[in-house]
C-alpha cells in the first residue's frame, strides 16, 4: 500500500535528491544525479527495491517534522513511550562525493532505535556485493558503490544492513552514506554534526537573498528553496521534478519521467528567481541554454538531459509494480522528440525578461534569439503536440500559436527597448500581426465566446489563461473575459482548475481521468489580479496553500475527491506558480493603492 505523497519530504544537494516519508524511511534516491538509476526505489515498488529506515523501534506516540527555518535540513521529532528523539536528515551541497547524512539526537528519556538499509542499484533490481572495509560498510554493483560510515555496530540481516541501538538524553548517533565510483577509493567519514550545521547555514544564507516581503513570505521562501533544490549546481539546469512515474491518476498509465530540464518549466522558474532577486540563477540558466541548443537553435527540444543531452529515450521498468500499482514505470521521456512550438516563445520571453531585470544581453544570446525567430517564421503554421505533450496526433493548438506570437513580440520589444540589438523589425511586426489574426480567427469560437484548445475544437484548455498574462490580449477584452467565464464554469471543479476538457479521447491519446493541475489554478489567480478581483484571488491562493503538505511541498496535480496530491513530487511548475502568484498578488495590492488606478502591467 503506497503512502500518500503528502507524507514525503525532500532533501537535496543540488545534484540529486531523496524523498523521506514521515516515519523516517528514504524511499527514493538517485545517485549521483537526479536522473541516475535509483538505489532506493521502494517508492515505485516495495521494500525489495531498496530503502533506508531510521526510526524508533516501538512505542511511537506522536511524529512531527519540519524543515529548519529557511533551510532544506529536515528534522523529524518522535515522542515515544520512553522518551523523545529527533532524526535530522540532509544532503551536502558542497561535498565532493554525494552524501546523505542522518543524525539521531535524544532529547528526553531513553529510546530504542533501529536502522535498516537495503541498497538496490539500477532502480531496485540489482543486488550489490556488501562487505566490511576498514570499519565501514561498502555496497558495490558494477560501476556504482556507496559506503556507510557510523560509530555503532551494524550487521547483515535478511539481505539488509541493520543496527539496533539505544540513545539516552543527550546522546547522538550519526550515519553518513557517500556515493563513489566502484573503481575509485571510497570516501572517508564526514563529521555529521558539523556538516549538518554547515548545510543549514548554506541554505539560510541563500534564502536570505529573497526580496519578497509580502504576507506570504514563508510559503514563497519554501517554494524558492524547493526550486533551488531542483537546480543542478554549476550547470544551470532546473529539473521539473526529482521523480519518475508518480501517477496523475492512481492505478492509471499517465506516469512520466520528469527528472529532466524542460525549457518551459525552467523559463517560468527563472522568472520567479528574477522576481525574487536571484540573478545568479538566471545567468547560470542562460549559459546552460546556450550550450544545450548550440549548433541547432532552430531545432529546440522541449526538454533536455541535465547536462544538455538531447537523447533521453523512453523505456519501461517492468520489475517495478509502480506507485499505487500505477503502471508502467517509465524512464526517459519521448516528449523530447515532439514538436512543441510554445517552447520558442518561452525561450525568447525569458531572455527578454532577463533584460528587463537588468541582465545585459550577450552577442551569443541575441544570435540565438534571432535564430529562434527565424524558426518561428518558418514553422508557426505547423501542427504540434502542444503544451501538454499529447500522445495523440499533432494539431493546431491555440496556446502554441500564442507563444509563437510571444517569440516575435519579445524580439521586437528587445530591439525597441535597447540600442545595442538589431533585426528586421518591420518584417517581424508584419509576422506578429499575421499570427495574432490567425489565432483570433481560427482559435476563437464566437458561438461560445471563448478561445478553444485547438483550431476547429469546441473544448476548453486552461492554457488560455496565459493569453492576458503574456500580453496577447488585454484582460478586459470581451473574448478574454468570455474565456475566463467558461473556464470557471467548465474547468474549475471543486475549487481547482483542470488542464482541459477530456471530451475527445483522441486528443491526448490516453485514457481519460486525472487530477486538477495545480499550476493552472495559479494562472487563474493571476487573471483575477489583472481583473481586479482581489478577493477571488486571495481565496484561491489560500485554497492552494492549504493543499501543501506539512513541510510546504506541492506535487503536479491534486485529487479533489480523495483530497490527496498526485503526479511527480515535488513539482517545479507548481512551486513557481506559487511564487509568481504571490508576487502578482502583492503587485495587485500595490496597484490598487496607486493614485492613477491604472491596470497592472502584464509580465
Amino acid at each position: 500500500m503506497s503512502r500518500p505523497l503528502e507524507e514525503y519530504a525532500l532533501i537535496g544537494d543540488l545534484r540529486s535528491a531523496a524523498l523521506i516519508n514521515r516515519y523516517g524511511t528514504i524511499e527514493w534516491l538517485c545517485l549521483p544525479r537526479f536522473d541516475s538509476p535509483a538505489c532506493f526505489a521502494s517508492l515505485l515498488g516495495s521494500g525489495r527495491n531498496g530503502f533506508w529506515r531510521l526510526a524508533p523501534t516501538f512505542g511511537v506516540q506522536d511524529v512531527k517534522r519540519e524543515y529548519r527555518p529557511d533551510s532544506m535540513v529536515l528534522q523529524t521529532t518522535y515522542v515515544c513511550e520512553t522518551g523523545k528523539v529527533r532524526v535530522i536528515d540532509a544532503m551536502l551541497p558542497w561535498s565532493e562525493s554525494p552524501r546523505v547524512v542522518r543524525y539521531v539526537i535524544c532529547d528526553e528519556g531513553s529510546v530504542d532505535m533501529r536502522m535498516r538499509m537495503r541498497i538496490r542499484f539500477d532502480y531496485g533490481e540489482t543486488i550489490p556485493w556488501v562487505h566490511r572495509r576498514g570499519g565501514a560498510t561498502v555496497a558495490v554493483a558494477g560501476p556504482d558503490a556507496v559506503v556507510l560510515h557510523t560509530d555503532i555496530e551494524v550487521h547483515g540481516e535478511n539481505h539488509s544492513t541493520v543496527a539496533d541501538f539505544t540513545v539516552a538524553t543527550g546522546q547522538r548517533v550519526g550515519f553518513d552514506l557517500a556515493y563513489f565510483r566502484s573503481y575509485d577509493e571510497a570516501p572517508g567519514p564526514a563529521n555529521v554534526r558539523d556538516q549538518l550545521e554547515r548545510t543549514d547555514a548554506f541554505w539560510r544564507q541563500w534564502a536570505s537573498g529573497c526580496t519578497y516581503e509580502g504576507p506570504h513570505r514563508e510559503a514563497v521562501v519554501r517554494s524558492l528553496l524547493t526550486l533551488k533544490a531542483l537546480s543542478y549546481d554549476g550547470i544551470g539546469a532546473v529539473i521539473a521534478a526529482p521523480t519518475t512515474s508518480l501517477p496523475e491518476r492512481l492505478g492509471g498509465v499517465r506516469n512520466w519521467d520528469y527528472r529532466y530540464c524542460w525549457l518551459r518549466d525552467a523559463t517560468f522558474v527563472l522568472v520567479a528567481f528574477l522576481n525574487a532577486g536571484y540573478d545568479a540563477e538566471a545567468y547560470a540558466w542562460r549559459g546552460w541554454l546556450l550550450r544545450a541548443v548550440a549548433g541547432a537553435p532552430a531545432r529546440l527540444q522541449i526538454l533536455y538531459g541535465i547536462g544538455g543531452e538531447r537523447r533521453v529515450p523512453e523505456y519501461e521498468l517492468p520489475h517495478l509494480a509502480g506507485y499505487a500499482d500505477s503502471k508502467p514505470v517509465r524512464v526517459g521521456n519521448a516528449a523530447s522528440e515532439q514538436l512543441q512550438l510554445d517552447v520558442y516563445g518561452e525561450v525568447v520571453d525569458v531572455m527578454y525578461q532577463a533584460h528587463r531585470a537588468g541582465l545585459l544581453p550577450s552577442a551569443n544570446e541575441w544570435a540565438l534569439t534571432r535564430a529562434v525567430v527565424d524558426a518561428v517564421a518558418e514553422r508557426w503554421c505547423e501542427p504540434d503536440h502542444g503544451l501538454w505533450e499529447v500522445r495523440g496526433e499533432s494539431r493546431h493548438f491555440v496556446h502554441s500559436k500564442v507563444l509563437a506570437w510571444v517569440a516575435i513580440d519579445r524580439a521586437i520589444r528587445s530591439v525597441e527597448e535597447t540600442t545595442t540589438l538589431d533585426g528586421p523589425v518591420d518584417e517581424w511586426r508584419a509576422l506578429r500581426e499575421r499570427i495574432h489574426a490567425d489565432v483570433c480567427e481560427h482559435g476563437f469560437d464566437a458561438a461560445q465566446n471563448t478561445f478553444v484548445q485547438y483550431y476547429g475544437a469546441t473544448c476548453l484548455d486552461a492554457s488560455a489563461l496565459l493569453m492576458p498574462l503574456v500580453g496577447f490580449l488585454p484582460h478586459d477584452d470581451p473574448r478574454v473575459q468570455g474565456t475566463l467565464k467558461a473556464i470557471e464554469e467548465r474547468l474549475l471543479v471543486d475549487g481547482f482548475v483542470h488542464r482541459y476538457e477530456q471530451v475527445d479521447a483522441g486528443v491526448d491519446g490516453l485514457p481519460a481521468g486525472e487530477g486538477a493541475f495545480i499550476a493552472c489554478s495559479f494562472w487563474l489567480i493571476d487573471n483575477y489580479v489583472l481583473a481586479g478581483r482581489d478577493e477571488d484571488a486571495r481565496d484561491m491562493f489560500a485554497r492552494l496553500l492549504a493543499i501543501r503538505n506539512d513541510v510546504g511541498l506541492l506535487s503536479e496535480e491534486y485529487d479533489t475527491h480523495e483530497r490527496r496530491l498526485l503526479g511527480n513530487f515535488p513539482q517545479a511548475f507548481s512551486h513557481v506558480g506559487l511564487v509568481n502568484s504571490a508576487f502578482n498578488l502583492a503587485k495587485g495590492a500595490a496597484a490598487q493603492q496607486r493614485a492613477d488606478g491604472g491596470p497592472i502591467e502584464p509580465p
